[in-house]
């Protein structure tokens, strides 16, 4: 299944059912007076999050989606039928906007939740209402009220409580292959990853985490070469981010320094807040290091780099420092969440529960 992260639609809800100007004719009931019953409410549209769900791709192409009208008031004090309203199901994560203003409407961010998108129209009353000691054989009757219509966009932002950084081919989808059950494309050519992929850390019986790779930035993202900086949405729901690092690049003339301050560069472009995100730096292939060169290596990028918060060194290919990689992530989140807040009876967090509902 293609996976599609933005969308627009048209929403337009039904329109109220007009109120009847009936009287009442019955066989030896004379003058029997008014009896115009009101119109039916119109169909709305409702938004409802599914974890089953984890794409927008059902509204890439039927953008256009209508409620039907209510019906009409009829004789004999017969109100006419509201109609059904009408439900879109979206990934869990999806955020809703104004497509002209760009005003969030709502934020799904929980299995269920239900938000109202377009009002439907409220009928019309009939003469039955009307009828008073002065008026006793009203005619008025009120017309349904139309429903709202709407252009909106639909976003979708992952929900992960780590999120990984990188060049491409810095080693992020064989990270989380090490990590994880997820098992994202890898090949020795940029940009494999395509698209956003979740992983499911496990640390122990009790104890897990959500991890999101997202394609690979380049230098000059933010004016449109690679990929862009459409897939970095999906690490706004982050906790921690992880930048990682190809240490021993099989070209020479790549300067690792280099690319790890033009990822920091395009991430302060994108957003302020992801920038000012709480972020780790890790050293991937080491593998690729003769054992005496690896402390000497990592000693200078650091210094180069300018470095002084937390850093690890990994070969996610072999898997070692993995595991205390891991380790120190889920102790930085039991830290921020709060470790008995953040768990159900069956030790599965929140973001976990959406992504493994069977668990």
């Amino acid at each position: 299944m293609k996976f599609i992260d933005e969308t627009t639609v048209e929403l337009h809800a039904g329109k109220g059912g007009d109120g009847s100007a009936s009287f009442r004719r019955e066989k030896f009931v004379p003058r029997g007076g008014p009896d115009g019953g009101d119109g039916g409410r119109g169909g709305s549209i409702f938004a409802v999050a599914d974890r089953n769900i984890n794409t927008l791709v059902d509204y890439r192409f039927a953008r256009i989606h209508r409620a039907k009208n209510g019906a009409a008031g009829m004789g004999s004090d017969c109100n006419g039928k509201s109609a059904d309203d009408v439900l879109l199901r979206v990934p869990v994560g999806t955020v809703v906007s104004d497509f002209e203003t760009g005003e969030p409407i709502c934020d799904l961010a929980a299995h269920e939740q239900k938000a109202l998108l377009a009002k439907g129209g409220d009928g019309g009353i009939g003469n039955l209402h009307f009828k008073s000691s002065t008026n006793r054989a009203p005619r008025q009757f009120t017309r349904g009220m139309p429903g709202e219509s709407k252009k909106l966009k639909f976003e979708l932002k992952v929900l992960a409580d780590v999120g990984l950084l990188g060049m491409p081919n810095a080693g992020k989808s064989t990270f989380i292959r090490a990590v994880s059950a997820a098992r994202p494309k890898v090949a020795d050519y940029p940009f494999t990853t395509l698209h956003p992929n979740l992983g499911v850390v496990r640390v122990d019986n009790n104890r897990s985490f959500v991890i999101a790779d997202i394609p690979g930035l380049i230098e000059g993202a933010a004016e449109g070469a690679g990929l862009g900086h459409q897939f970095l949405r999906h690490l706004a729901r982050t906790r921690l981010l992880l930048h990682i690092v190809d240490i021993a690049p099989f070209d020479e003339g790549t300067d690792p320094v280099a690319e790890a301050r033009a990822i920091i560069n395009e991430l302060k472009k994108y957003d302020e807040t992801l920038f000012d995100k709480p972020r780790w730096l890790v050293l991937n292939k080491t593998d690729l290091l003769a054992p005496e060169e690896q402390a000497g290596k990592v000693k200078q990028f650091l210094a180069d780099f300018g470095w002084r918060d937390k850093s690890f060194i990994i070969s996610a290919l072999s898997g070692t420092g993995c595991k205390e990689l891991t380790y120190a992530i889920m102790e930085h989140l039991d830290v921020t969440r709060g470790s008995v807040t953040a768990m159900d009876d069956d030790g599965d967090t929140p973001m976990q529960r959406e992504l493994n509902p069977e668990s």
